[in-house]
């Protein structure tokens, strides 16, 4: 997978934390801790849509830096307790490609 400015992505279990792989990353950006912080957002997330009864699914969240973007992608496979993490350089990426290409990833991902 190739994006435009990507700083990083990992593939991530939101259940536990656990990134099952990564690439990218640097002194700024740990995909490990931001793997497990992001599993939390999730996991948040999907408690809110049950205390408002909101029965839908989550398609993917974006959280907007002032320098990144970051986009976090749940898996589409039913039952699937995965997404797809993707941080990009605000300066250097198209938001609306990125998110087509997760979302290309998600649908060509085979597990």
């Amino acid at each position: 997978m190739t994006v435009e400015g990507a700083l990083g992505v990992a593939l991530v279990d939101y259940e536990s934390g656990m990134s099952l792989g990564s690439v990218g990353g640097s002194g700024e950006l740990d995909l490990e801790v931001a793997a497990a912080a992001n599993a939390e957002v999730i996991r948040a997330k999907k408690r809110a849509l049950e205390a408002l009864k909101i029965d839908d699914a989550i398609e993917d969240i974006l959280i907007t830096l002032d320098r990144q973007y970051h986009l976090i992608r749940l898996l589409s496979r039913g039952g699937s307790q995965l997404f797809l993490y993707l941080a990009l350089d605000r300066s250097r990426a198209n938001l609306a490609l990125a998110r087509h290409t997760l979302r290309g990833v998600d649908h060509d991902l085979s597990l």
